[in-house]
């Protein structure tokens, strides 16, 4: 979740950070809203079917995509730095996944829907193989997977897989450099996904008014899932191109900038008021004002500790077993 340093390595220690993308950030803390929404019901109530969701569980679709596309991004990046500092760069980004894996599986223990074991074994099968290839074979792979996972109406880890292709090709072919210094780019792109969620949204209606179709085809509900989610992010691209910029980047870039510590602590946050408070978040009410209430938290830990330290306490002893050695102090 977070991107690694590009900047001369010290005498001892991990590298430095390279030099933060906002956009990055701000996109990795509005996903970690759209996450705490989807989630904070199954949290609450042990993964059970206690209570309906009430936005229909469409509202995943805010952060697990973007999230997905971010690793695959980070994960690039980290590449290219493993390549410039590390005699086996590849033992780096092995250390990087099973570190992954360690931490998802503690959080298993409170929480079975954790994504992180997705993501670590994802990545083990995907994306540190696809190190050995081209950045053209790269894209070709994530242009046949995402398809075919939507076709296969099952999203899951075909899905992700897809997407942290899509990521690491966005990397690879230097498209995460300008996401900062175009809007002309993300505004057309954004229009595209429009009309084809528009588009989409037209056979969802029409499929459900259709004799004998009960429900809407999953692919439909899939494939609006995912064309939302690309306006959202093209839209909030856009807006940071704007003189909003300074408000999103305050609002997001905190959350973001701490997205696993936030992500994990959420879970403690989310439990403890259920039990505390008996809170089962069975209402849309419920459900915002909970998640508002643990990002508001969030907001002002991530705020107060990145004004001493560089990264969160989670994203520090990761970075420690990705380097396999102890990282300086991160003060700012």
């Amino acid at each position: 979740m977070t991107h690694e340093a590009s900047l001369p390595e010290h005498a001892t220690g991990a590298p430095p950070d390279r030099t933060r993308v906002v956009a990055l950030d701000v996109l990795r803390g509005f996903a970690l809203c759209g996450i705490l929404v989807a989630n904070i019901q199954l949290i609450a109530n042990a993964d059970t079917a206690a209570v309906t969701p009430p936005m229909g569980g469409a509202q995943a679709w805010l952060g697990l995509p973007v999230f997905s596309l971010l690793f695959g991004i980070g994960f690039s990046l980290l590449s290219d730095s493993a390549a410039d500092r590390a005699p086996r760069p590849r033992l780096v980004l092995l250390r990087r996944l099973l570190a992954l894996l360690a931490i998802g599986l503690v959080h298993m223990l409170l929480w079975r829907g954790d994504i992180l074991t997705v993501y670590a074994v994802v990545g083990l099968l995907v994306l540190l193989p696809s190190t050995w290839l081209p950045r053209w074979a790269v894209a070709g792979l994530a242009a046949v997977l995402v398809p075919t996972a939507l076709v296969g109406a099952g999203g899951g880890p075909l899905l992700i897989a897809g997407l942290f292709l899509s990521g690491s090709a966005l990397a690879r072919y230097g498209m995460v450099q300008r996401i900062d210094r175009s809007v002309r780019g993300p505004a057309l792109l954004g229009l595209v996904f429009a009309a084809g969620e528009a588009l989409a949204l037209w056979a969802q209606a029409d499929a459900q008014v259709s004799p004998g179709t009960a429900q809407p085809p999953t692919l439909a509900f899939l494939l609006t899932g995912l064309l939302l989610t690309g306006v959202y992010v093209c839209a909030l691209l856009v807006l940071l191109g704007t003189p909003l910029r300074p408000v999103l980047r305050a609002v997001f870039d905190p959350l973001g900038r701490m997205a696993l510590t936030n992500y994990l602590t959420a879970t403690v946050l989310v439990l403890a008021t259920a039990h505390v408070l008996g809170l089962r978040f069975a209402s849309l009410a419920e459900v915002l004002l909970g998640s508002g209430a643990v990002l508001a938290a969030q907001w002002v830990f991530s705020t107060l500790w990145l004004r001493r330290f560089r990264q969160g306490p989670v994203e520090w002893l990761w970075r420690w077993a990705t380097w396999g050695r102890r990282p300086r102090p991160r003060t700012v």
